[in-house]
Parts: structure tokens; sequence; C-alpha cells
């Protein structure tokens, strides 16, 4: 377990600083097989809910425990954690905390479960989807919290909206003077970090605060992050009491399918590790008028639109970009964009993860999906900022530089330095090495 040091000791030392993938198995292309995970193939990798678990919770004993979560925080049995919490008389659990889709996950994308007791547990399950620490914080206060627990399966993507579910709650905690325990999952997309970095003008709830948009880093990790660049700047500042349970075995050069750990998908439309893969760069698509696959058995590893024709893939094939392959694809979507019409696209398909680069291959396929007059930016309700896809990229830059005509290597260059950047300093923020 990794803890940070109290609010009140930061503050007493004058600091506020916390120191602390695989083939798609699609027969239409063949490729070399994927040995990204073989050297820790015999390690058995175990969360940090299983680690806790296994010593009978002890770290939550003696406290009024409020957990986030989602049907991601799960035990290698599959047992809910709450579930397993909920069996222990030595546990007092004061309330559970549920993110967008719910819970239990019953709600779809940008819906929520309403406050509810669970019947299983008898617990009280309070809506926090959308709250911000303000909010989180009163909720706290009503379930008569004294310690945070987060467990949630992360993705590894600025515009995925749990870890601002996370930062929120971290924030809350601090202010309400509750200790924050983050049960640490493995990234399933590794340690790369690239992409562009937010401006603070963009912040939104696909992106709250200025990290680049493939972080690399545990969500654990990411708290420590957290609570030493971003919590000590944000309100009263001070940082959260934080401990991570951390998960073992695991190196961050193993992909989520040598994990032997069971995939359940942290939302709706992320149903495998392959679909977070992806996800990292083809997540832009949600910022045009292409389908990204929503609606489909694999959504973000299909993107097409009515307009679209072979030619598309022919001409992201001859690209050869590093680690994918495309496959000339059709699909119908059942819902979202497109719905019940025929799209023609591709289908992505990562031939290496090691060598695969999600961003950059994006805006590769992006670049090529505006040679169709057809194409256009999706609209977005807010009118100051009025495209989605400066949300998701985190400032007008991408665009622009697009619509401007630069090159794959001119718009991905625009952010080397930031990357490099967030590189150095989340460095002693890591916990695996």
């Amino acid at each position: 377990m990794t803890r940070t040091p109290s609010r009140r000791s930061l503050m007493a030392g004058g600091t506020a600083a916390a120191l602390a993938t695989p083939l798609l198995g699609h027969a239409a292309i063949a490729a070399p097989p994927d040995r990204s995970g073989d050297a820790h193939a015999g390690r058995r990798v175990t969360p940090g809910a299983d680690v806790a678990a296994a010593e009978g919770w002890r770290v939550l004993r003696g406290r009024k425990v409020g957990v986030v979560s989602n049907p991601t925080g799960v035990l290698r049995d599959a047992r809910h954690v709450v579930d397993s919490m909920a069996e222990r008389d030595e546990l007092h659990i004061v309330g559970v905390f549920g993110p967008e889709h719910g819970f239990r996950g019953s709600a779809q994308a940008g819906d929520s479960e309403p406050e509810f007791e669970d019947p299983r547990t008898g617990l009280t399950v309070y809506d926090a989807y959308g709250a911000d620490a303000a909010k989180m914080a009163a909720l706290f206060r009503k379930a008569g919290v004294d310690t945070v627990v987060f467990d949630i399966q992360d993705v590894g993507v600025r515009f995925y909206t749990y870890i601002w579910t996370m930062y929120h709650a971290m924030v809350a905690a601090r202010d309400i003077g509750a200790a924050f325990v983050v049960l640490d999952r493995p990234n399933p997309i590794g340690r790369r970090a690239d992409g562009p970095l937010l401006t603070p003008e963009f912040s939104s709830g696909v992106g709250l605060k200025p990290i680049i948009q493939q972080h690399g880093m545990s969500v654990g990790e990411l708290a420590r992050y957290f609570n030493g660049e971003l919590l000590p700047v944000e309100g009263d500042g001070g940082a959260v009491e934080l401990e991570v349970v951390e998960v073992r075995g695991w190196s961050p050069r193993t992909t989520a399918q040598h994990t032997g750990l069971p995939w359940v998908p942290p939302s709706p439309n992320m149903p495998t590790p392959d679909t977070a893969t992806a996800y990292a760069g083809t997540g832009y698509f949600e910022g045009t008028n292409l389908s990204e696959g929503r609606g489909t058995t694999q959504p973000f590893q299909f993107v097409g639109a009515p307009y679209l024709d072979y030619h598309y893939s022919d001409r992201l094939n001859a690209l050869r970009l590093p680690g994918v392959r495309f496959r000339e694809g059709y699909f119908v979507p059942t819902f979202s964009k497109h719905e019940g019409t025929t799209c023609a696209g591709v289908q992505l398909l990562v031939t290496d993860p090691q060598r695969y680069e999600a961003v950059p291959t994006a805006v590769a396929m992006l670049r090529e999906a505006m040679r169709y007059d057809d194409f256009a930016w999706r609209k977005d309700p807010d009118t100051e900022r009025p495209y989605w896809i400066d949300k998701l990229s985190g400032s007008p830059r991408l665009r622009e530089m697009l619509d401007a005509g630069a090159s794959q290597d001119e718009v991905t260059g625009a952010w080397r330095r930031e990357v490099r950047d967030f590189e150095r300093t989340r460095r002693r923020y890591l916990l695996y090495r």
C-alpha cells in the first residue's frame, strides 16, 4: 500500500504536494503473434481490491466508508467489492456513489441511476454522475462518510469520465476532512503517454484539468498526480489524505489480455480491452459526423459514414501506420449516429500493440476522412465553444490545423513538448516500473 501524508501534516510541513494489446483476432488480417506480455505471463496480477480483501479489508476497519464504484469494482471471483465489504460485520459502509452508467451499470452513455436502496446489500446508492466537488461533498456529508474508497476500471484516456469523478471525489473528501483510498487496477493500454494537453478554457466533463490525452498511468498513480499537482491549487488548496492499495505482479508493459483478469465492461460501449486500445484515438470521431461504431458490436473499432467508400481503407493502409491495419467494413448502427443506415468505412485492427500509436493513427484517419465533401465537425450546443472535437482534444488546435491542411506529422508534432513535460512531471508519482 502507498500512503500520502495527511492534509494537516502537509500544511504543517509547508507543502501541499503529495509525495509520496493484443491482436484483435480477425482472420482477415495475418499478423505476427503478440508477445508483448510474455515476460510477465507467469505472474499472477492481483488488483488492489483483491489485496485489500485478502487482508480482511483491514485498511477500512473502524471507518465510516463511502464507496465510489461501478460494475468493474470486482474481485477475482467476480463478486463486487461492495458485496464483499457488506458481508463483513466489522466494516461500516455508509453509502455507495454511482458515476455515469450507474453503480450496477444499468444506464447508457450520458445517463445514470437515480438514488435507490441496493436490493442485495440494503445500502443507499447515491447518484454522483455530473456531481462537482461541492455536490459530492454534500453527498458525502449526507451519508456520514469519513473515508472514501474509489474502485473503478479506467481505460487510460482523458476524455473517459471516471477519472474526473475521482478528481471531484478527492477534492470533496479533502474539503470535508475525509481520507481517500484507491483500490488500484492496471491501465489496460499501458504506459504510453501521447496526445495534446487540455487548455483550461476547454474544461468540461470530458476533460476537466490540464493533463495529456493518453496519460499512461493507473488510477492510483493518477490520484497521486492529482494530489501533488492539481489539488494544491484547487479551491482552498491542500492535498487529501491519500492511500493507494497497489496492484501486485503487474508491469505497465503487460496488456490487459495478459493479466489473467476478467474484463468487465466499464461502460456499455467499452466491451473489450481491444475497444480501449482503439478508443484512445478513435474517440475523436465522436466529434465528427462519422459514426464511431456506437450501436455495433465493435464500437470505436468500426468507423464510417454513409458517404465513405472502399477508398478510405485503401488510403489508410497505404500510409503503413505502425502496428495497425484497416479492413474495409460496412455496418448499420442500431442507435446513435446514422442509426439504421448502412455505413461504409473501416474496422481498425491492431496487429502490434507495442508499435501501435492510437492518437497519431486517429489523426491520420481524420485527415483521410476530410477528403470527402460531406465530412463535418459535430456542433456542440455550447455556442462559446461550438465544436465537440475541441473539448475532446482539449483546444481548437487539432481542428484548426487539420482544417488548414496540416500533415499528420505537423499535427502530432505540435504537442510533442507537452508530452515530454507531462512525462517528466508524472515520474515522481509512478508506482509500477
